[in-house]
């Protein structure tokens, strides 16, 4: 492996150095080429990323404790050249009330398989890169600890670290060693899986759901991006469906656990149609209030932010930003953006209004069934609101606050108005 590590090496290198080369001076020369790394040392540095995880699994009707560490050792341009992948016995301290100490136990153990995996391929120069802010501080000797085991671990790191030329380590964001998060997850998922008997011999690998707790075939478990937390796809999909009729995007069903659920992995489980739901919601949360415009065409009503519509506008309009016209994204029809009505060309908004006293016929039937069912319509993004139960503060999908009674704005949380807060039939329902 060292052999072949070194042939890497030489190889980019020689690369590197042709692709400098001009192309008439090679044409010229280029067969007189004299490899200049032929009998040079290995200077090159580095980078090893461990991670350790220990992670509470369901293997049928038992809860364990499982750790695994991963290493991914990369050249200077963050190629991968040597990984490790394998799970380790987490003992009794996976059970024990100082979890911080046992997190640290393996993390430990993880950086302390890079750095042998790192000197058995002779590598000299290298920086390792570790997300455990403790770790980091007790391999750099800013704080000293007390626990036998972890001091014990400490030392077999600084002794190993003195085996190399160059060897310093770096305190990074989790996102930054996603490789070695992955191939640790690998080792504990290699540990919670088995065969299953097809009545001919062993069948396809099983895995419990930690939700329904049922043994669901791998291929049928939803690994979520970022903690790597699974559980089994019928599972998700009520999960994300439930969020979905929330009005809020899909976590990871895991307790405490902050990962979003891509939308992109959502389709191995999902209606397509839900996936395009989830996409919309997103959008709608990564666009500030007041940046949101919806387009006002029934048949479009697409959500933008007004920069984003301003730039689309400007590329085939001159002075749209002065005059208000935008153009959709999404229908290409032009709209004011001042009314949130169609285009009216040569006309100001007041002369468009004062031309169009009567409203058109969608809109007669729109606001007579608002009255009839004492809908309120949001100042900010001219939407609907019904009221189904609950309090009279309404915070309307653009992120509006406003009291359904008057429609006067809330401040602070608060209202500005005095009308009552809610109703009791509103509130108390029969069962």
């Amino acid at each position: 492996m060292r052999e072949d590590l070194d042939r890497r090496i030489h190889d980019q290198k020689v690369a590197s150095e042709i692709m400098n080369i001009p192309d008439d001076e090679w044409e010229k020369y280029g067969d007189n080429y004299v490899d200049p790394f032929e009998n040079g040392q290995r200077v090159s540095f580095f980078k090893v990323f461990c991670k350790g995880v220990e992670s509470e699994e369901r293997i049928r009707d038992m809860k364990v404790i499982v750790g695994g560490i991963g290493v991914a050792i990369c050249d200077s341009k963050d190629n991968l050249i040597f990984k490790v992948s394998k799970g380790i016995d987490v003992g009794a301290e996976g059970s024990s009330s100082n979890k911080s100490c046992a997190g640290v136990s393996v993390e430990l153990q993880a950086l302390i398989e890079g750095l042998n995996a790192a000197f058995a391929l002779d590598l000299k120069n290298l920086t390792f890169f570790v997300d455990h802010s403790m770790l980091y501080q007790y391999v750099t000797g800013a704080i000293q600890t007390q626990n036998s085991k972890i001091s014990t671990l400490v030392n077999q790191v600084s002794l190993l670290q003195k085996k190399f030329a160059d060897c310093k380590p770096s305190l990074v964001a989790c996102s930054d060693i996603k490789f070695a998060f992955r191939f640790a997850k690998d080792a504990i998922v290699s540990q919670i899986t088995w065969p299953a008997d097809n009545g001919k011999g062993k069948g396809k690998l099983k895995e419990t759901c930690v939700i329904c707790y049922e043994d669901t075939d791998v291929y049928q478990i939803f690994s979520v991006d970022g903690c790597f937390h699974r559980y089994c796809f019928p599972c998700m999909k009520q999960h994300v469906e439930v969020k979905l009729l929330e009005g809020t995007t899909a976590k990871c069903p895991h307790e405490g656990c902050k990962s979003e659920v891509s939308i992109e992995t959502c389709g191995k489980f999902l209606d397509p149609k839900l996936v395009e739901i989830m996409s919309q919601r997103k959008k709608e949360t990564s666009i500030a209030v007041t940046e949101k415009v919806y387009c006002p065409y029934p048949r479009c009503s697409a959500l933008m932010s007004k920069s984003e519509l301003l730039e689309y506008t400007n590329s085939s309009f001159v002075g749209g930003e002065k005059c208000g016209a935008r153009k959709c994204v999404k229908c290409h029809y032009f709209f004011c953006i001042n009314c949130r009505v169609p285009w009216h060309y040569n006309m100001t908004c007041y002369d468009y209004k004062i031309s169009k006293p009567h409203p058109r016929t969608e809109d007669k039937m729109l606001d007579s069934l608002a009255k009839r069912n004492r809908w309120r319509q949001c100042v900010m993004c001219k939407n609907m609101v019904e009221l189904a139960e609950g309090c009279y503060h309404i915070t309307c999908r653009c992120g509006y606050e406003f009291c359904y009674t008057c429609g006067a704005k809330w401040k602070n949380k608060k209202p500005t108005c005095s009308c009552p807060i809610w109703d009791e039939r509103n509130i108390i329902r029969d069962r």
